[in-house]
């Protein structure tokens, strides 16, 4: 949870709001002014938050993103311009990670049991998931973005749960700035985005989680004002196999979970939706190639690697120089 360094001035007053979605919870710390309707705020980020859900969501049979996915190959299908943005965006951190963040991991999350279809990995669905040609999604999904409409070039099975947490706090974002708010913190699990700062003038100040497993520690802090930070880890979700950690992550070029040293990667940028889905890619591609990848694209991130002797940060930008693997 985000970590608030002061009150807020007069004549602002701090708040909360809240509510479910997702499988988690949303909420938004905001100084507002006392005039601000903070009932009609409210609704309107269930209702913004809750669009995301109706339409990305791998859980909900009826959602758009399962229309898609259900749809027989080659066949147009109709969809809002809200999940086609999320679809761009995805394609488009798809080709510049070389795959590393792919979308089309949806029969791979099934078959390891860390989707709505199991709760175990099922070795027939495994290999199953394995046998389609190896070809990044990018090149498998076609979108028309003037018509609004995608449809696939060969089988494909997608799941958005990389990068639609990160665009609900977008949309949250927007929905503050369409009712004036100025300074508030949005967050939805690992996903967090200012508004400004806090009206004292201070930036939001947000708790970086130690990753592990069973306990909720701070690693350290990171202050935001008008930025949003994603984290990706392999130390919430996860299956043990002998001494090796399975991330609920999946690697598409591999074709199975993430098994690496990368404990957690954590991605500062101006949207959330990038945030998010390049801490996935960054997750997946491990601390030799991701390091390169980060520098390459110009992110700000910093790297948890688990070694022998423990906790081992690396990391760019304002996390300071890379350290030497």
């Amino acid at each position: 949870m985000p970590k608030m360094s002061s009150e807020a001035a007069a004549p602002y007053q701090r708040t909360t709001l809240h509510g479910p979605t997702m499988g988690t919870r949303w909420s938004v710390s905001l100084d507002a002014e006392t005039a601000l309707d903070l009932t009609a705020l409210g609704q309107d980020l269930a209702i913004a938050v809750g669009q995301v859900d109706e339409q990305m969501s791998p859980w909900k049979p009826n959602s758009d993103l399962m229309r898609l996915n259900h749809a027989p190959v080659d066949t147009w299908v109709d969809l809002p311009t809200e999940i086609m943005d999320v679809l761009d965006c995805a394609l488009d951190i798809c080709r510049l990670s070389a795959g590393a963040f792919d979308p089309g991991v949806g029969a791979l999350v099934d078959a390891w049991g860390f989707g709505a279809v199991r709760d175990a990995p099922d070795a027939v669905a495994i290999r199953s998931a394995r046998q389609p040609a190896s070809r990044p999604t990018h090149e498998c999904l076609e979108l028309d973005r003037p018509a609004g409409r995608a449809r696939k070039r060969a089988p494909l099975q997608l799941d958005l749960c990389g990068i639609a947490k990160g665009y609900a706090v977008d949309r949250m974002t927007k929905v503050l700035q369409q009712h004036g708010v100025q300074n508030a913190l949005v967050a939805l699990d690992g996903e967090l985005r200012a508004v400004g700062g806090q009206a004292s003038g201070a930036s939001w100040a947000v708790a970086l989680e130690q990753p592990e497993t069973g306990r909720r520690a701070v690693h350290g802090v990171i202050e935001l004002q008008d930025l949003a930070v994603a984290t990706s880890g392999d130390y919430r979700r996860y299956l043990a196999v002998g001494n090796a950690r399975l991330a609920h992550s999946m690697d598409a070029r591999r074709a199975a979970p993430v098994n690496n040293a990368v404990a957690s990667v954590t991605v500062l940028a101006s949207s959330c939706m990038h945030a998010d889905a390049w801490a996935t890619a960054l997750l997946v591609s491990g601390p030799g190639e991701g390091l390169s990848m980060a520098q390459r694209m110009g992110l700000e991130v910093l790297f948890l690697l688990r070694r022998s002797e423990g906790l081992v940060e690396m990391g760019l930008g304002r996390f300071g120089s890379p350290a030497t693997l």
